[in-house]
């Protein structure tokens, strides 16, 4: 007979999901009610103005889609975007990638402007695609690319897109709570997120945000968005401001507890604290990370404090060192993708998990590791290096 099921206790430093905040997993729990109930409805009012802080946005089109981050792409992609229109999409890892397979399904046509993977997305080559394509409807980009670790200039990126009079489309699915990101401020127009990264919410919700220009862009289609579930259109008559919601779908009411809870804390906390929290962490991670003789994909100016590529000499088994890490220590690190693939590792300081005893436990756990392996390394050294960073900077 099959039994209920316990998962291990781990400790989450991968791409994501992000170690949930006990304060988050406790709001799971609390009793289910209706979706339309009134006390519901005045919780969504609050996520969404929560969600505007988070954005820095006042965007009235801001809501979580009822499913995870991808999601918040298709809707994106799918809400604005009709057959036939162009749209210049940079590739710089693997989620530019799936950018362009959502713009293919919605039948526009991609204009890729593709970078080596592990660096930013070049302004010049995307400022050339802009000026030789003068249709296109929108330029899109990942902002925080959880795939190599890279950071784009999304501000500047953004004046681009003005400039030629195109939509914004970005992908801050890792960037949401962890880096700068001023969705008014950059005139971001379409901007999707997701809650397992930085905001340490469970998996299964994607924050999105739409300026005037792009809301106006969803209601003068001239063809129905493909997807009835994912149609702005629809979900507004029960996202909307009105006081009367219109059915559209069961809500994830126990998940949408933990998403308020979420923003709640990270309201508290303050926006800006919570980016200069990610980036404490990460300057600590980074010289116990060089004191072990171990590198870095991306470099220094680009780099994400909260998705750290970490290199590794080839003679290191990557899937070993991860089975090891998860079996021994129950710690969780990911693999590269795509053209990283067995080069590097994805380790994660992201929101909950951002934090000084996680630093110092995934630097002593990789140490002891490599160290059984035959690695040559000085572990007292790493560890002084990322304390050495703490004992600088006042927390």
């Amino acid at each position: 007979m099959i039994k209920s099921f316990h998962p291990p206790v781990r400790t989450l430093m991968g791409p994501g999901p992000s170690d949930v905040n006990p304060r988050v997993l406790e709001a799971l729990s609390r009793p289910t009610i209706g979706h339309l109930d009134p006390a519901f409805i005045a919780m969504m009012d609050e996520v969404k103005a929560l969600l505007q802080y988070a954005f820095k946005t006042e965007n009235k089109l801001t809501l979580p889609v009822s499913a995870p981050g991808s999601a918040g792409m298709e809707t994106v992609f799918t809400n604005l975007l009709e057959p036939g229109d162009e749209v210049i999409i940079c590739q710089n890892g693997v989620f530019g990638g799936r950018m362009k397979e959502n713009a293919e399904r919605c039948g526009a046509k991609p204009i890729m402007v593709e970078d080596i993977w592990g660096h930013t997305v070049d302004v010049d080559k995307a400022e050339q695609a802009l000026a030789e394509n003068p249709n296109a409807k929108a330029l899109a980009f990942v902002h925080a690319e959880t795939s190599t670790g890279a950071r784009s200039d999304a501000e500047t990126l953004c004046a681009l897109a003005r400039k030629y009079d195109c939509l914004s489309i970005v992908d801050a699915v890792t960037s949401l709570g962890g880096i700068e990101l001023r969705v008014d401020d950059w005139g971001i127009d379409a901007i999707y997120s997701g809650t397992q990264k930085c905001l340490s919410c469970v998996p299964g919700l994607s924050p999105v945000s739409f300026s005037e220009r792009a809301a106006k862009v969803i209601t003068s289609r001239k063809t129905k968005v493909q997807s009835w579930f994912l149609d702005l259109n629809l979900v507004m008559g029960y996202w909307g401001s009105d006081s009367k919601r219109a059915y559209h779908h069961t809500a994830p009411v126990n998940s949408l507890y933990a998403l308020h809870e979420a923003l709640v804390i990270l309201q508290e906390e303050g926006l800006e604290n919570a980016w200069r929290r990610h980036a404490l962490h990460h300057q600590a991670f980074a010289a116990g990370i060089k004191a072990l003789g171990l590198g870095f994909v991306v470099d220094a100016e680009y780099r994400l404090p909260q998705l750290n590529a970490v290199s590794f000499p080839s003679v290191i088994n990557d899937a070993e060192v991860r089975s090891l890490l998860l079996n021994d220590y129950n710690l969780e690190i990911g693999s590269g993708l795509g053209s990283l693939a067995g080069k590097v590792w994805r380790i994660g300081l992201m929101g909950f998990a951002s934090s000084r005893e996680n630093v110092l436990f995934c630097l002593s756990g990789l140490a002891n590791v490599l160290a059984a392996k035959g690695m040559q390394l000085d572990h007292v050294k790493a560890i002084a290096a990322a304390q050495l960073v703490y004992g600088e900077v006042s927390q």
